[in-house]
């Protein structure tokens, strides 16, 4: 991996977890993903006004993750009403790469060595001691499903925008249809949930949800971009330095609550992940 491509990597992460910092700082998180989704679907609409319209195949994966991204996105702001950055982030990111691990042996798509066992096991220990921290400390619990729900569809939307951003060969390209369809598809679903109380009411609702957005776009985009330069299983894996990030962003922002066993877990689940990458 050449150092430009490690220093966009860290870019990339340090951006993606400021945009889940941004959400969570919104009155309402639902409001601010709803904003970062309008703020991905103009972005990508100024892009494909560049690119020719994806053809065949492309559309498959395209759909399909748009579906995945609107559930994801759901599943986060929900999580994000319920409970910490510093808690939710690091679950959400570190049980997305054990689903794919697990998914992959059972389907007969890959064999775990060593190396991926240890990590698989260092991730459970690490999710399972957030998982703890909450029953002990009487956050809410009602977090878990959606933190489970955000881990699924980011270990689904990994797998299908790795393969249709090879089918069509262009990551931006890629990201910029796949965000208009996640806007298509996650704007009426929102509005049906909460109706006019998830529009925002001042401007600074607006700034927010649209710097997410567009850190969100960028970090993205970002990272697809490595993945043609550098071994993805390296990129996927430096990217997940992000949970520091949130985790310390968490702390200086929130005030979120940094006990011993959450900074423990949160170190375990970034080893776990780095490891399971080697």
């Amino acid at each position: 991996m050449s150092f430009l491509v490690f220093c966009a990597v860290l870019c990339a992460a340090f951006l993606h977890a400021g945009w889940n910092a941004l959400i969570k700082t919104a009155n309402n998180p639902q409001t601010g993903m709803l904003l970062a989704n309008l703020c991905h679907a103009g972005i990508g609409i100024c892009f494909v006004l560049f690119y020719p319209l994806p053809k065949g195949e492309v559309w498959v994966w395209l759909l399909a993750s748009g579906l995945i991204h609107m559930c994801y996105q759901l599943f986060l702001g929900f999580a994000y009403e319920k409970g910490d950055l510093s808690r939710v982030y690091p679950m959400a990111r570190g049980g997305a790469p054990i689903i794919v691990l697990i998914v992959s042996v059972i389907l007969g798509i890959d064999t775990l060595g060593g190396f991926e066992l240890i990590g698989i096991l260092m991730l459970g220990i690490g999710i399972l001691l957030m998982t703890r921290g909450i029953l002990r400390s009487g956050e809410d619990r009602k977090l878990l499903p959606f933190v489970l729900g955000s881990a699924c569809a980011t270990a689904a939307y990994s797998v299908v925008d790795g393969m249709g951003a090879r089918v069509m060969g262009d990551a931006i390209g890629y990201v910029s249809w796949l965000f208009i369809l996640s806007a298509v598809f996650y704007t009426p679903v929102i509005l049906m949930l909460h109706g006019r109380s998830i529009l925002p009411n001042n401007i600074h609702q607006v700034k927010i949800g649209f710097a997410a957005g567009t850190g969100s776009f960028v970090a993205y985009a970002i990272v697809l971009w490595a993945m043609t330069q550098a071994p993805i299983a390296l990129v996927s894996a430096l990217r997940e330095s992000s949970i520091l990030f949130a985790m310390v962003m968490g702390w200086l922002l929130f005030k979120d609550k940094m006990d011993t066993p959450k900074i423990i877990a949160s170190i375990v689940i970034v080893c776990g992940v780095m490891i399971t990458r080697v």
